[in-house]
Parts: C-alpha cells; structure tokens; sequence
C-alpha cells in the first residue's frame, strides 16, 4: 500500500502530465499574481473602499494572511524541511520565469489565499463565498506550474483557514442578531411619518451626506428640522413635544445626537424613531435598525420595542459613560482602526492613552480603587475586556461596570500586552461587575464624565442608575 508522501507524489505527477490547454497560461499568471500576497492586496483596497463588512473584511483578511504568511514561512516550512518537486520533466509552457527556492511545506501562496477568503467571509460571507474559487485556483495553480506537491496547497488551505477562524481570539465577529428587547404597544403607526418631528444633526456621520433628504423622501409626511450652532437635537424636540404637535419624536445622527433625543422622549412619554446617520451607530445597530428604511417601515407600521435607559447623576445615555482614560482611548482607536484593523489599533490607542494619562483614585460602591479606566455600560456588553463591542440584551436591568486597575506594577505595561494577546479580561490588571446602581466617588479631585460620545460636566460624585424603559420603533422578527 503506498503511503501518504508516494500518493502526493503521484498526483503530483498525474497533474503534471495533463495536456496542454489555454488555461495553462492563466493558471501561470494567477499563480504569479498572488505572489508576496500582491493579488489580495489589490482586491483588500477595492473591499476597503466601502465601509462596513466588507471593509472589516479586507482588514480581518489582510492581518490574517500576514499572520499566516509568517506562521508558514518561517516556523512551518523550517520544521518539515520538505524540499520542491523536481521540475526537470514539467513542459516549459507550464514553467514560472523564475521558479522558487524556498522549502515546499505547507505552501505559503495557499495559505495566503485561505487567510484572505476566510477573513472576509467571516465578515461577508457573499464577498468570502466570490473570493473561493479565486483562493482554490490559486492553490491549484501552485501543482500545476509544478512548484508544489497538492498535499502541500491542501496543508497550506487548512493553515491559513484557521489562523482566519482564530482572529476571533482577538477581534470577535459581530453577530449579524440584534439584542434581545422588549416588546411594545404603544407605538402609534404614523403613515407616511405624519406626528412624526424629526431633528436631524447633519454633521454626524459622512461629511459628504445629509440624511434629510432621504427622511423627507420616506417619510413625506414628517416633520424634518435641522440643528443649527443655537438650537440642538434637545431644543428642538423639546419644543415641538411641549406644542403638542408631535406624536412621535425622530433622530438622525450619531450616538450622542440619539441620547439628547432620548432624554426628550422619555421626558414626555413619546416613542423614539432612530434614523442611523451617525458614524458609528452602536445604539441603532444594536436594536437592529440598519438603515434609515428600516426605521421608517417600523413608524409606518407602528412596530415599537422597549430598551433600558441608564442614567448618570440625572442624564440618561443609551450606551455606555466612562470616568478616566476611556474616552480618549476610544477616540484613538477609532482614529487608527480603517489603517490597521480594530484589534491592533486598540493596542496602539491603549498605549499612547495611557502612557499620559494618571492615574484616577476612586471609591466604587464603598470599595477604593486606583484605576486608569471605568467603564459603565447600560446592560451587559460583550466580549469582555478593554473594547466592548455589542449588547446580546438590551433590557437586563443591569449595569456593567469594568475597569482597568493602576495599582499594580508595570499595570501600564500588563495592560499593553494583554490588549495585544487578546486575553485583556483574563490579566490581573482588568476587573469587572454588573450592579444596578452605582456610586463612584473621586479621591482625586473632580473629574469628567464621558456618555455615549459627549463630555458632561465634571464631578466629585457619580450616581448611576436605570431608569424608566424607552420606546423605540423598530421592526422585529424574532
């Protein structure tokens, strides 16, 4: 019975001997294409130029296939020591102008490729599934311009598949389900958007869009205000609830632009429509509101959920408040991550943050803590550690309070290198609860408060709490 290196072999050469067709000369050229990864490069710039899955995609693939191409090349192909077929007998239209010299096993263009297609399809499965048969092909085309056995190509797949499955140690694919919300009935179904007075902040989000146009489009009948330097997102629906014109109140802009409208609607007992046209839109997503049609198909419809609101010393926010560093690490990353993906630009931003930032001494629900960081989010976020990403639930009466401790020796450091590792909330340097209220107290002197993107006012004393639950139109299936 032949062993597994003999049958290689032999496919090796059965491959070798097909016939000569047209597609001999693109298999040479795709197979040179894809060397030093320049092939994945090039579509990574044409993925990247879109935002959302599809650039998250060419990052997660990019920085896979670096990981991968490292791993193979310089630990992998050393310790197999696996040397190329013989060349001697391929016909030269099958030939590479220059053939490699390096060790064969497992082959480095194939788990180049793998590392890419499977980085994107963790974000976008269509764009993964189109990139497949490009990522096979050139793994194919390695045996048949010679230079590989196809146990290697097969190795060199399954290497750069799971250094893509393995990002997820570091950088957690968002789940495609929104949090789980309460249910709501007393939303009134507006056709056309008429009740509805939306405040639209046009400088949230893409400088080159303002979202009125495309309310006033599917909403006809809605009111549509814009903020101005004088009159904000708060003024605005403050008066047009206090009129009683509104049956409904709308906004469209970032984070900090939906918590002002939210404080109004909660103050007069008005749902809440939320148009995502911020940058970011951690709240709208969360809920599950995509797009401006997704909201606008919920008011028509009357559709409502129920979400927590949490407050700080009286001001609600929706999404997380911070005392400290945090807010200035969040802007770094944020700053940083289009260039070198979400869990690389942490490192860099939780460097740079704290190696000037002092430390903070405070008094946390009766227990003292020197801190660099606290973090309080409304309901639990996950995945734990220094860049919670989403909220499984947004209706568990909780709030979640994680911090990064600055008593420790070389806690700057620990901290640095457990963000690079991925394994923040597992060093001695991260600590976390949930409680549904919490008083922090400043032995250093008044600090600022930071909620969903804006500064507050500085304080000695900090109360947070939850308070009533908010309506918000949103369509939902489950």
């Amino acid at each position: 019975m032949a062993s597994p290196r003999q049958l290689d072999r032999r496919l090796h050469a059965f491959i070798g001997g097909l016939p000569t067709t047209p597609a001999d000369r693109w298999l040479r050229r795709i197979s040179t294409a894809a060397n030093h990864g320049r092939l994945w490069l090039a579509i990574a710039v044409v993925l990247g130029a879109k935002k959302g899955p599809l650039r998250r995609g060419a990052v997660r693939g990019i920085g896979s296939m670096a990981f991968s191409s490292a791993l193979v090349n310089v630990v992998l192909k050393r310790i197999f020591g696996r040397v190329r077929p013989d060349l001697e007998n391929l016909r030269a239209e099958r030939r590479l102008r220059r053939s490699p010299v390096t060790l064969s096993f497992p082959s480095g263009h194939s788990s180049s490729a793998a590392a890419f297609a499977t980085g994107v399809a963790m974000e976008s499965p269509l764009a993964g599934a189109a990139l497949a048969p490009l990522a096979l092909g050139v793994g194919y085309s390695r045996v048949h311009v010679g230079v590989h056995y196809p146990g290697d190509v097969v190795a060199g797949l399954a290497v750069g598949g799971a250094v893509a499955a393995a990002t997820q140690h570091w950088w957690r694919v968002r789940p495609k389900e929104p949090a789980r919300v309460r249910d709501a009935h007393e939303a009134p179904a507006l056709p056309d958007g008429e009740g509805l007075v939306v405040a639209v902040n046009p400088r949230s989000g893409p400088d080159d869009y303002d979202p009125a146009a495309d309310i006033r489009a599917i909403l006809p009948r809605a009111e549509v205000l814009e903020t101005t330097e004088e009159r904000g997102v708060d003024e605005l629906l403050g008066e047009a609830a206090a009129s009683g014109r509104a049956r409904a109140l709308g906004v469209a802009g970032g984070d900090g632009s939906v918590a002002s409208a939210a404080a109004v609607a909660i103050e007069h007992g008005l749902p809440l429509a939320v148009i995502a046209a911020g940058t970011l839109n951690h709240f709208a997503r969360d809920v599950g509101l995509e797009t401006p049609q997704d909201t606008a198909d919920a008011v028509v419809s009357g559709q409502a959920v129920k979400v927590d609101v949490a407050d700080v010393n009286g001001t609600p926010f929706l999404n997380t408040s911070s005392i400290g560093a945090y807010p200035e690490m969040v802007r770094r990353r944020d700053r940083l991550s289009g260039r070198m993906g979400k869990w690389l630009a942490l490192t860099v931003a939780v460097g740079q943050t704290l190696r000037r930032q002092s430390p903070v001494e405070l008094v946390v629900n009766g227990r003292p803590l020197s801190v660099w960081i606290v973090f309080i989010g409304n309901c639990l976020y996950t995945p734990r550690g220094l860049s919670p990403a989403w909220r499984p639930r947004l209706e568990d009466g909780l709030l979640d309070v994680q911090y990064l401790r600055a008593d420790l020796r070389f806690g700057r450091t620990r901290a640095v290198l457990a963000t690079l590792l991925g394994v923040s909330d597992h060093t001695r340097s991260y600590g976390h609860f949930t409680a549904t209220k919490v008083r922090i107290e400043s032995r250093s002197g008044a600090q600022q408060v930071a909620y969903d993107g804006e500064m507050g006012d500085k304080a000695e004393v900090f109360h947070f709490g939850k308070r009533a639950p908010l309506t918000v139109y949103c369509c939902r299936t489950d």
